[in-house]
């Protein structure tokens, strides 16, 4: 089996493969739907690099998900296997005090066919599909708004939140990357206290009606709305709920 054949199996995609914007919008919401976004391997000190072939294997045999670099990565590798021009693009995100976390914070991607899309399957709870390159315009999905807008010299991302009032998702400008380029903010999440990814272990996976999330021991399941928390056991109920949940086993 091809690596691309493995790949959509993973994500339980069978459709047609014709590089188009419908196959686009299918491929992002099976990879939400299967792929989880987790920092699990950061939090056992198993090193992450900054290797194509490397995010395939781990999503594809150890059936894993990851965290930006891995996700975007993998997903970018797999539509120019499938046709598509796709773009690295570095992205920062918002931090409280209202700045920008540095340059190749985030990796997001840029997909050209008749007109540009902006795809992303590695930053979590954001669009399940990919937003039209059409800046103030207004795009719904799941009964919330999103929009990109031009300010300052960058392209931000923001949503409406619960109470309507829109939040930045993330920023970021049109230079195509490199993969290596991110390889430094990669290490830097694996390793410094002040990253997100060290602080807490997080595996969270998005579902048709909702998401659910192992945020340390805590479970959250959101359904149509509704949310439900409840706590699990360490260790093997820990090692259980990734499992029943995200068929995830970190013995692979």
């Amino acid at each position: 089996m091809s690596v691309v054949d493995a790949y959509l199996k993973r994500m339980g995609y069978a459709g047609p493969l014709k590089p188009n914007s419908n196959l686009l919008r299918d491929l992002h919401r099976a990879h939400l739907f299967a792929v989880p976004f987790e920092n699990l391997d950061i939090a056992f000190g198993r090193k992450i690099i900054c290797d194509e072939d490397a995010f395939l294997r781990k999503i594809i045999e150890r059936h894993r998900g990851g965290f930006c670099y891995e996700l975007n990565g993998a997903f970018a590798a797999l539509l120019r296997s499938l046709g598509f021009q796709v773009s690295l693009l570095s992205a920062r995100v918002p931090r409280e005090d209202g700045s920008l976390s540095p340059e190749f914070d985030h990796l997001t991607l840029r997909v050209d066919l008749e007109e540009p899309w902006l795809a992303d399957v590695g930053f979590g709870d954001c669009f399940l599909e990919p937003l039209r390159f059409a800046t103030g315009f207004e795009q719904l999905q799941g009964g919330r708004k999103y929009r990109i807008v031009d300010e300052n010299g960058s392209l931000h991302v923001e949503r409406t939140e619960l109470d309507d009032r829109w939040k930045r998702q993330y920023s970021f400008t049109l230079t195509p990357r490199r993969l290596d380029e991110f390889a430094a903010m990669c290490l830097y999440h694996q390793t410094s206290p002040e990253s997100p990814f060290t602080r807490k272990k997080l595996c969270t996976l998005a579902t048709a009606d909702g998401r659910i999330t192992l945020s340390d021991r805590k479970l959250i399941i959101t359904q149509n709305g509704r949310r439900e928390e409840r706590m699990v056991g360490p260790d093997e109920e820990w090692r259980s709920a990734l499992m029943d949940y995200f068929n995830i086993s970190l013995e692979v």
